[in-house]
């Protein structure tokens, strides 16, 4: 596996004559047979919402940010859950071919889409496929059928486990999200049907990216093919994984980013994923100051971005971990040194709408200066990174040629000449030079 896999069936992305020579003067080499945007390696995501955002008119609201976050270098936004769901912030789907929500309708949908792409930000759905909550009772007087949705499945789509829902479809390929019936993906009609959904809203409703919601819950290899049914620009898979805990987070993590490389590989390579890996281990580092955790045992980064940053999307907290939800959120504190690790390293970064909107003018200025010098000094998903130090005072990297950053206190500075600061907070420093 790993990323020397040559991906069967995907056409080669063939970027335009300008983006192969805009970075020409760096350590750039387009990757070939993926996605357009996993291929050039230049993206930053911002997650366009928080648990509580169905509660006001979110769209409207977004595309009126729509310049704002433009402008501030984020290149796409992932957007809640679009379809009809039982459950307001969308992630107990009913009739997937109605876009009627909280957070607004099908014609502000569209709207807010039309408006991100004049300005050049990359609309991303988020596709909730594992499980759909029934319209009709069926066999067993269980919630276990559609009617009227376009979409009309019965017991044979819902796997076997969960006996709520009386499924009569196969086993299931991955883990049971409980209280709504888990679709068996297996099954050829169900398939066909959501590669038709798929297309519909990349084609006709114009979303750009796909984010995977629940990877852990089906196979690998049916996320391949819905990407490979529609080939979107770009596209994530959520493996949220419970890491190697002991007496506390253990320092090998190796065992648990292999588990997310290895449902990469099942997609096909195609798909990036998020790095849950890098999240563990870097809110204790930056919590605890025990930034010895942040290389491993053979000096590279100890997350996914560690072993294949070209597929890996880093964020510090998202709407399950942080926002109201709070399951595993980053040390809210330790939030700019987070983002001063992963704005500035190899992968594909996101950051959170609530920590770039609502948290302040100071977190936010320091976002927009690591953006600024992600971007000027080159950095991209697969950049090389060569960590100097990471002690029990201080981390310190080079990434590329043209940048460097510290964590903690100890006044280490880059070697060499010509090198500037470009943006600090409490605790960290960025360093950028001319090419």
């Amino acid at each position: 596996g790993g990323p020397h896999r040559q991906l069967a069936g995907a056409p080669p992305a063939a970027p335009p004559p300008d983006v192969v020579k805009k970075f020409a003067d760096d350590d750039f080499v387009l990757e070939e047979g993926t996605l357009p945007r996993i291929a050039t390696g230049r993206e930053v995501m911002i997650q366009g919402f928080n648990w509580e955002s169905h509660k006001f008119d979110w769209y409207n609201l977004v595309k009126e940010r729509a310049a704002e976050i433009s402008a501030a270098g984020f290149t796409q936004i992932w957007l809640p859950p679009c379809t009809d769901s039982l459950a307001p912030e969308g992630y107990l789907p009913r009739n997937l071919r109605s876009l009627e929500t909280k957070y607004g309708g099908e014609a502000e949908l569209r709207a807010l889409i039309g408006a991100l792409r004049e300005n050049n930000v990359l609309p991303v759905l988020d596709a909730v496929l594992n499980h759909r909550c029934a319209t009709h009772q069926g066999a067993g007087s269980k919630w276990n059928r559609w009617e009227g949705t376009g979409m009309d499945w019965g017991e044979w789509a819902i796997t076997n486990r969960n006996k709520d829902f009386a499924g009569q479809g196969g086993d299931p390929t991955g883990d049971e999200f409980w209280g709504s019936p888990n679709i068996d993906h297996r099954e050829p009609r169900v398939q066909a049907d959501i590669c038709e959904w798929i297309r519909w809203l990349t084609h006709d409703v114009g979303f750009g990216g796909i984010r995977f919601d629940f990877s852990k819950g089906y196979g690998g290899e049916f996320t391949g093919t819905y990407v490979r049914a529609c080939m979107p620009e770009f596209a994530v898979g959520e493996y949220w994984d419970t890491l190697n805990y002991g007496q506390g987070l253990e320092y090998d993590q190796d065992a648990h980013r292999q588990r997310i490389v290895d449902w990469i590989d099942e997609t096909g390579g195609i798909c990036t994923a998020f790095d849950f890996t890098t999240k563990g281990i870097l809110q204790e580092a930056c919590g605890r100051g025990e930034f010895w955790r942040l290389v491993d045992q053979k000096g590279r980064a100890p997350g996914v971005i560690g072993l294949w940053p070209g597929r890996a999307v880093t964020f510090i907290d998202n709407h399950d971990t942080g926002s109201t939800q709070s399951h595993w959120p980053f040390p809210s504190n330790k939030v700019g040194m987070g983002y001063a690790y992963t704005l500035t390293h190899p992968g594909t970064p996101s950051v959170f709408w609530d920590h770039y909107f609502d948290w302040g003018d100071s977190l936010r200025a320091q976002l927009g200066g690591l953006l600024k010098a992600r971007e000027a000094a080159g950095v991209h998903s697969r950049s090389k990174l060569e960590i100097v130090a990471a002690t029990d005072q201080v981390y310190a990297a080079l990434v590329g040629t043209r940048l460097a950053v510290r964590l903690g206190n100890d006044g280490w500075t880059p070697p060499g000449d010509g090198w500037a600061e470009a943006v600090h907070g409490d605790g960290w420093i960025v360093w950028t030079r001319g090419s």
